[in-house]
C-alpha cells in the first residue's frame, strides 16, 4: 500500500488524527529547537567551531536518547500517558525559557548544554509515550498502516521546523539573541501540543492497570539484564541482528560524513563565514531529507524485487562508491549530492530494518529490541563524531575521514551479505540404492 493510501486509512480515526497532530506539533517544534541548539554550537560567529565542539553538540543532542531509551519505558507503562503528553509539553517549554536566558546572559557553554540536556531528556519521555500510545488509537488491522505513516511523517515535519528556524534566524539575527529568540518559539510551539493532547480521554492511552507488574524501582533495576536478554534474543536471529548492524554501520559513517561536513563549510569553503556556511551545510540538510522521502517510496519496490538481504548490501556499497567519488574532491557541489546520496542509502537500510525487527522478533522480547536499536542508532553517530574530533584537522580537508567512510561501507555490506546468505543444508545427501 502507498504511503498516501495508508494515511488515508488511519486518517479516518478521530482519536488518531488528535495522537498524530500531538506528534507532528511536536516534532515541528523539534526542528525548530534542533536547529537553535545547531546553530548555537557550530555557527555561532562569536565562536570558532572545532571538531571538537562539533562532536560535543551532536552527544547533547543525541546522547539523552540513547542513555534515557531503555529506561523511560518503565515509567510510560505505569503513568498515565495521556498526562505525560500534557505535562511534558508544559515542562519543557519551562526549560526552553530557562534555556534561553542563560543564552541570552551569554553563559559558559557547559551551563547552557546542561540545560539542552534537561529538554531533551523530557522530550524522550514524550516521544515515547506518543509511541506506546498509537496501538490504543489504531484498531490492529490499520497498525501496520499506521507504523507506516506516523515516522515518515514527523521526519517530514522536523525538516520542515529545521527549515522554518534557519527563517527565523535571518529575522532575529545569529547573535546569542536570535538564539534565544528561537528557543523561546520552539517551546511556545511545544506547548501546542499539550492543548491537543488535553482533548483527549484521560484513560484513552493507557496504560492498562495490571497488579502483577513489579514496582518502578524493581524495573528499574531488571533493565540491565533486560537488554542483556534481549541482545541474546537478537543474537539468534540472523537478519535482524545484522540490519539492525548495518543500519548501525551506517550511522557511524554517517556521523563521521556530518563532522567531515560542517568543518568543511565553515572553514575550507568560506573560511569562518558562519552565516555562509549555514546556508551550505542547510543546502546539504534539504538534499539529505529529500532523499529520506524518495528511500520511503522506492524501498518497498526494490525490497519486493531484491530481498531485504540483497537490498541492504546495495544501499550500502551504492553509499560508499559515490561519497568517494562526491567527497574526494573537496568541491562544494559535491556534498549536497552526497547528502542526497546519503539520506536514500540510510533511510533505506533503517526501513530493512524496522521491517526485520518487527517481522523476527518475538513480541515479548520486541521492546527490548528497540531499546537497543535506539542505543545504536544515536550511540554510533556520536561515536562517529568523537572519532572526527581526533582526525579531522583545522579546515577539515581529510582524506582519510573520507576514505573510512567511502571503505567502511562496502566492507558493512560485504560482512552483512556472509552473515545473511541462507546456509547450505548439512544433511548427507541421499544416494541411490545399487
Amino acid at each position: 500500500m502507498s504511503f498516501v493510501a495508508d494515511l488515508r486509512v488511519v486518517l479516518r480515526g478521530n482519536d488518531f488524527r488528535r495522537l498524530f497532530a500531538t506528534r507532528l506539533i511536536s516534532q515541528f517544534s523539534d526542528g525548530i529547537f534542533q536547529f537553535g541548539v545547531a546553530g548555537f554550537a557550530f555557527f555561532s560567529p562569536e565562536s570558532q567551531t572545532t571538531a571538537l565542539a562539533v562532536a560535543a553538540g551532536l552527544a547533547v543532542l543525541l546522547l539523552p536518547y540513547s542513555v534515557l531509551g531503555p529506561f523511560v519505558g518503565v515509567f510510560i507503562d505505569r503513568w498515565s500517558r495521556r498526562q505525560i503528553l500534557v505535562v511534558a509539553p508544559i515542562v519543557r517549554g519551562a526549560l526552553l525559557l530557562v534555556a534561553a536566558a542563560l543564552v541570552a546572559a551569554d553563559v559558559p557553554d557547559p551551563v547552557f548544554y546542561g540545560a539542552a540536556l534537561a529538554v531533551l531528556g523530557v522530550n524522550r519521555f514524550f516521544l515515547a509515550a506518543l509511541g506506546a500510545s498509537l496501538p490504543h488509537v489504531v484498531p490492529p488491522d490499520r497498525l501496520m498502516a499506521a507504523n507506516a505513516v506516523v515516522p515518515t511523517s514527523g521526519t517530514v515535519v522536523t525538516f520542515v521546523g529545521v527549515g522554518l528556524g534557519y527563517l527565523l534566524r535571518k529575522v532575529f539575527g545569529a547573535e546569542d539573541h536570535g538564539v534565544a529568540l528561537l528557543l523561546v518559539v520552539s517551546g511556545v510551539v511545544f506547548g501546542l501540543s499539550a492543548l491537543v493532547a488535553r482533548t483527549m480521554d484521560r484513560g484513552l492511552l493507557g496504560p492498562e492497570s495490571d497488579p502483577s507488574r513489579p514496582q518502578a524501582r524493581e524495573a528499574l533495576r531488571n533493565v540491565v539484564g533486560g537488554l542483556t536478554d534481549g541482545a541474546r534474543h537478537l543474537v539468534k536471529h540472523r537478519v535482524a541482528a545484522s540490519t539492525m548492524g548495518a543500519m548501525a554501520a551506517h550511522r557511524f559513517f554517517y556521523g563521521i560524513a556530518t563532522a567531515l561536513g560542517i568543518i568543511l563549510y565553515r572553514y575550507y569553503f568560506y573560511n569562518g563565514d558562519a552565516d555562509a556556511a549555514l546556508g551550505g551545510v542547510s543546502l546539504v540538510v534539504a538534499t539529505s531529507g529529500v532523499g529520506y522521502a524518495i528511500a520511503v517510496v522506492i524501498t518497498p519496490y526494490a525490497t519486493e524485487r531484491f530481498t531485504i538481504e540483497r537490498w541492504v548490501p546495495i544501499a550500502l556499497s551504492t553509499a560508499g562508491v559515490l561519497t568517494a567519488a562526491l567527497v574526494l574532491p573537496f568541491q562544494e557541489w559535491g556534498l549536497p549530492v552526497a547528502g542526497f546520496v546519503l539520506g536514500v542509502a540510510g533511510q533505506s537500510v533503517k526501513i530493512c530494518a524496522d521491517t526485520t525487527v518487527q517481522r523476527d522478533v518475538e513480541d515479548i522480547y520486541l521492546g527490548r529490541a528497540f531499546s537497543i536499536y535506539d542505543m545504536l542508532f544515536n550511540g554510533m553517530y556520536v561515536l562517529a563524531a568523537a572519532l572526527s574530533a581526533a582526525i579531522l584537522p583545522a579546515d577539515g580537508k581529510s582524506y582519510t575521514a573520507v576514505v573510512i567512510a567511502a571503505v567502511g561501507y562496502p566492507l558493512a555490506a560485504l560482512a552483512y551479505r556472509m552473515i545473511t546468505r541462507p546456509r547450505r543444508s548439512t544433511s548427507p545427501t541421499p544416494t541411490a540404492p545399487r
